[in-house]
C-alpha cells in the first residue's frame, strides 16, 4: 500500500512546497553568474569565452582541437544571425559565451543575447544616443564583459551600461565622461578582481586619457588614473567622493606650459591583466595635436604601454614606444603576456608582446618594462631607423618628421613641409587584435603596408572641435597586396611567415591547439590557416567584410567558431586612396557560427 495516501493533507502540501523550492534552488544553481575564477582561468575554461582576448592576458589562443588542420575542411555554418535595421557600418564585437548564451554588440551602441546553438534572439538593447557624439573612427563597438549576472558594455556617448544577462534589463548605468567634449567609448571593457576597467576614446579632440575602475557589480568608481603627465589620480570613498591618489608623472616634465591639460592619450583599447605579475596592461593613444612642434619634449604617457597596479590604481611602469609621436602611431595596441625565453641568458622571463602603429614589433619584461627585443613586423619603416635596445628609444630620421609650420611654412594656406611616411597612421598594425600561440611559439600578427603623405598646421584647442594640426593622404605601397598576415618569432625577432591580401586586413586573429589559425578579411571571408607553415586549409564567404576578431568554444562536446562580420571602421573613412582602392566592398551586419558537419 502506498503510504503516502495515508499522509495528512498538510504534510503532503509541505512536502510539494519543499521540492518546488529544491527545484528552483536547482534552477539558480545552474544559471549562476560568471565569477572572478571563470574570468582568471577563462584561456582554459573551453566551453565559455567571458573575457576579449579568450583570457585576461589577451592570447586569443584555445586549447580545443576538435577542430584541427585535419578535419577543418568539413566546418560548416550552424546559423547567421542580422543585426539588422540601416544601423550597419563596421562590425568589431568579440562575442562573449557563457551558459549556452551568446553576448555580442554591434554598430550604434546595441547589444543582442542569443541562444548559442541555434542563433534564436533572446533579448535586444539598444542605448539611445544622443546627437553631436564625436566617434573619430566609426560608430563600432569592440564587445561586452560578463560578470555575476551581468552583461556590461561601453557605448559611443561615453557611458558605461551594466544590463541583467537573462533579461537584458538596465542594473546601472554611469557616465565616463562628457561626450559633448569630445570623449566617447567603444574598447570592450575588462573585469579585474572584480572591477570592470575601462580606458576612453577622443585624442583627436584634445581630451585626457584616463583609465577606470569600477565594482563591477555597482558601477561606482574605485580609482582613476589619468594617463597624461600632471594630472591628478583619485580613489573614491563609500560616499563616492574623490580622493586625491598621486599625480601621474610630474607635471611639465615632459609637456611644455599648459599643452598637458588638453594632451590626448586616450587608452582607447581593452586591457589586459597578467594574476602572476597582478598588473593590469594597457596602451596609451596619440598625443594632442597631431602636429608635434607645439608640445616639445617626450609627452608622457601618451604613446606608451603603462602597467598599473588594480589594487592601488598607480603607475607602476611605462614603456614609451614612441616619444614625441608626430605621426598619429599612438601605442594603444594590445600587451600580450607570454613566457619569453632571452637568447643571452637562457632563462624564461615573463614578458609582454605587442605589435605597434609604429611598425616596430617590442617586448618587454612584463614585471618592470625593461625592454627585450625590438625589431620590424613591416618591410618599410620611415620614421626611425630603428630602436635602440640599450636605452629603448627609437633613433629617428629627423627627416621624416612632418615640417614645421611656423617655421618652414610653404604656400598661403601656412602648412609646413609634406613629407612621405611608412607606415601610414593607420599603422603596422591598428585595432584588430593579434594572437599568440605557446604552441609554437609565434605571434599571428595582421599587418598592413602603406605609407602617407603628412604634413602639419597650424591649430589651437577649442573643446569639442578636431584637435589634430596635420593634413594627410594615405597611400598602398604595393600593387598586389596591402594587408598580410605574419607568423612573429618574438625570440628571432623574424617574420617566419605571411600570406598576403589585396586589401588591408583589419580584423583579428584567433589561433589553437589544432595548429589553426583563423582570421577574416574585408573581401568577406573567414579563412584558416595552417599555424605552422601559412598554408590556407578553409574559408568561407560572410557576405561583408570582416573586421571583428573571431573565437571558439564547447558546445556539449562540440567546437565551435563564430565571428562577426560587416565592413567599415577607419579604413573607409580615413584611408585616403587605400579607401579608394576597397570601395566596392559592401557593408553589413551579422554575426557567423560555424562547427564540424556530421556525416
Amino acid at each position: 500500500m502506498d503510504r503516502s495516501s495515508k499522509q495528512p493533507r498538510r504534510m503532503r502540501g509541505l512536502s510539494l512546497i519543499a521540492t518546488a523550492v529544491m527545484m528552483l534552488g536547482a534552477a539558480q544553481a545552474n544559471a549562476r553568474g560568471v565569477t572572478d575564477d571563470d574570468v582568471v582561468n577563462d584561456a582554459t575554461i573551453t566551453t565559455q569565452v567571458v573575457s576579449n582576448g579568450l583570457g585576461s592576458k589577451g592570447q586569443r589562443f584555445s586549447p580545443l582541437t576538435q577542430v584541427n588542420t585535419q578535419t577543418v575542411k568539413d566546418l560548416v555554418p550552424v546559423w547567421s544571425f542580422s543585426f539588422g535595421g540601416e544601423k550597419q557600418r563596421g562590425q568589431q564585437s568579440q562575442p562573449v559565451v557563457f551558459d549556452g548564451k551568446m553576448y555580442v554588440t554591434a554598430s550604434y551602441s546595441r547589444i543582442f543575447a542569443l541562444d548559442a546553438k541555434t542563433g534564436q534572439k533572446l533579448w535586444k538593447y539598444e542605448h539611445r544616443l544622443p546627437d553631436g557624439i564625436m566617434p573619430c573612427c566609426d560608430v563600432i563597438n569592440r564587445g561586452a564583459a560578463l560578470y555575476d549576472d551581468l552583461v556590461i558594455f561601453g557605448t559611443l556617448d561615453a557611458q558605461l551600461v551594466a544590463l541583467n544577462k537573462d533579461t537584458g534589463k538596465v542594473v546601472w548605468r554611469e557616465k565616463i565622461e562628457d561626450y559633448k567634449a569630445g570623449y566617447s567609448f567603444t574598447a570592450a571593457p575588462q573585469i579585474v578582481k572584480g572591477m570592470v576597467i575601462t580606458g576612453n576614446s577622443g585624442s583627436e579632440f584634445g581630451v585626457v586619457g584616463r583609465v577606470d575602475a569600477r565594482d563591477a557589480k555597482t558601477g561606482k568608481l574605485i580609482w582613476s588614473r589619468p594617463t597624461v603627465e600632471g594630472h591628478m589620480g583619485h580613489k573614491y570613498d563609500a560616499e563616492g567622493k574623490p580622493v586625491d591618489n598621486g599625480i601621474t608623472g610630474t607635471t611639465n616634465a615632459t609637456w611644455p606650459g599648459d599643452l598637458w591639460k588638453t594632451g590626448g592619450a586616450a587608452p582607447w583599447q581593452t586591457a589586459n591583466y597578467d594574476p602572476e605579475t597582478n598588473l593590469i596592461y594597457i596602451g596609451t593613444g596619440n598625443p594632442a595635436p597631431w602636429n608635434s612642434w607645439l608640445r616639445p619634449g617626450d609627452n608622457l604617457y601618451s604613446s606608451s604601454t603603462i602597467a598599473i597596479n588594480p589594487d592601488t590604481g598607480k603607475i607602476v611602469w611605462h614603456y614609451q614606444s614612441t616619444p614625441h609621436d608626430g605621426w598619429d602611431f599612438d601605442g594603444v595596441n594590445e600587451f600580450v603576456s607570454f613566457d619569453y625565453k632571452d637568447p643571452k641568458t637562457g632563462k624564461t622571463v615573463k614578458a609582454g608582446g605587442k605589435a605597434d602603429r609604429n611598425g616596430f614589433f617590442f617586448v618587454n619584461d612584463r614585471s618592470n618594462g625593461k625592454l627585450l627585443n625590438a625589431f620590424p613586423f613591416v618591410n618599410r619603416i620611415d620614421w626611425a631607423k630603428g630602436i635602440d635596445l640599450k636605452t629603448g628609444r627609437p633613433i629617428y630620421d629627423d627627416d621624416k618628421r612632418p615640417g614645421n609650420p611656423f617655421v618652414e611654412t610653404v604656400g598661403e594656406d601656412k602648412k609646413g613641409k609634406t613629407v612621405f611616411n611608412a607606415p601610414s597612421f593607420l599603422g603596422g598594425k591598428n585595432q584588430m587584435p593579434m594572437a599568440y600561440s605557446p604552441k609554437s611559439g609565434l605571434f599571428y600578427v595582421p599587418a598592413n603596408e602603406w605609407g602617407m603623405d603628412i604634413w602639419n598646421e597650424p591649430i589651437s584647442y577649442k573643446r569639442g572641435a578636431a584637435y589634430l594640426g596635420a593634413g594627410f593622404t594615405i597611400k598602398p605601397l604595393n600593387d598586389d597586396y596591402i594587408g598580410a598576415l605574419r607568423a612573429v618569432d618574438p625570440v628571432k625577432g623574424k617574420i617566419v611567415w605571411e600570406v598576403k591580401n589585396n586589401a588591408p586586413l583589419w580584423g583579428g586573429v584567433l589561433t589553437t591547439a589544432g595548429d589553426l589559425v583563423f582570421y577574416g578579411t574585408p573581401e568577406g571571408y573567414l579563412k584558416a590557416i595552417d599555424a605552422n607553415s601559412g598554408k590556407e586549409l578553409w574559408q568561407f564567404q560572410t557576405g561583408s567584410g570582416v573586421i571583428a576578431p573571431p573565437i571558439t568554444w564547447d558546445e556539449g562536446g562540440e567546437q565551435y567558431v563564430a565571428v562577426v562580420s560587416g565592413w567599415g571602421g577607419a579604413v573607409p573613412l580615413w584611408g585616403g586612396d587605400v579607401a579608394k582602392r576597397v570601395n566596392m566592398l559592401e557593408q553589413g551586419g551579422s554575426v557567423w557560427v560555424f562547427k564540424l558537419h556530421k556525416s
